[in-house]
């Protein structure tokens, strides 16, 4: 029997060749760059100079890191990244959680696909295009001003220059882009759930309300599951590239975030150590985060991604 497994093995591999070797540009484009650049974490523990390179660059220990918790805008940009992330991994969960709930219910199979069409489009764009739709509709002269004026009398507000409004914005317009895939990974969670349990339901006398409550939503729990994983696995990525695109000082305030900060350290002030650290410090918290959920899923739920 022990004779047989490579053979079996081997068969095995043959017959999903086609897979494995569809598989394989991912897992090059994975290794150059995810896991090659992670030798380059040594700059966290050195005072890096690319003149001298990893080898002789003098090596500093933690004093990078206490360089960047005693940095002044360390903390507010990571209040801001902690404020910004909460609310968006909450609110990509919730608004599509609810529009999945709703259209669920929509008996038009015309009217759900156009919803599920109009809303997945956003996903598709990227932030230099979608940054600029935001920034024209916000804009003092813009489409939002010009309907508060028109409707209800409002002077124009400065809404991109404003701490009160920008980030609400930020966090906004993200839901916005990404609320269509989600919606469409729990609408087809929904469809897994087994119907025969919404027909028991229905001779119980559940309404249609009771039954999304009491068959529909924990069916899909699961799903809701990953997403929250995954989301917590980006709780210090607050969105660098749509932040970046759409910044200005003015709202540096609320808007600022470590990815914003890495950036100016790294690419404007060129201090590569420093933004090293704090790189290897959100890649830390980011798997802390991942770890406990995972482990609380296990526990409590008997969950398992994998």
């Amino acid at each position: 029997m022990e004779n047989n497994k490579p053979k079996k093995r081997k068969k095995s591999l043959y017959r999903t060749r086609e897979l494995h070797l569809m598989l394989f540009p991912a897992v090059i484009f994975t290794a150059l760059f995810c896991y090659l650049p992670i030798g380059g974490l040594i700059m966290a523990f050195q005072d890096f100079k690319p003149l001298l390179g990893f080898q002789k660059s003098v090596f500093v220990g933690l004093k990078q890191f206490h360089y960047i918790f005693t940095m002044p805008s360390f903390r507010q940009a990571f209040v801001n990244t902690i404020i910004i992330a909460f609310f968006k991994i909450t609110l990509s969960i919730l608004v599509p959680l609810v529009l999945s709930l709703m259209l669920n219910e929509v008996t038009k199979s015309w009217f759900k696909r156009s919803v599920q069409t109009i809303v997945f489009i956003p996903y598709f764009f990227s932030w230099a295009i979608l940054a600029g739709m935001v920034l024209e509709i916000f804009a003092y002269d813009g489409v939002i001003n010009n309907v508060l004026e028109s409707l209800f009398g409002m002077e124009p507000i400065a809404f991109l220059v404003s701490n009160k409004y920008f980030r609400t914005i930020v966090i906004g317009s993200d839901v916005w882009k990404g609320m269509g895939y989600n919606t469409v990974l729990l609408l087809a969670a929904i469809t897994n759930v087994d119907p025969t349990l919404h027909e028991a339901a229905q001779v119980d006398g559940a309404g249609r309300w009771k039954q999304m409550l009491h068959v529909t939503l924990p069916g899909i729990m699961p799903m809701v599951a990953v997403l929250t994983v995954l989301g917590l696995g980006g709780i210090l990525n607050a969105g660098f590239e749509q932040i970046l695109i759409m910044y200005n000082p003015t709202v540096e305030k609320t808007v600022d975030i470590l990815d914003t900060l890495v950036y100016r350290l790294g690419m404007v002030s060129h201090q590569y150590s420093a933004a090293a650290a704090m790189g290897l410090f959100k890649s830390v918290i980011s798997l802390l985060f991942v770890g406990t959920s995972y482990w609380i899923l296990y526990k409590k739920s008997d969950y398992r991604v994998f």
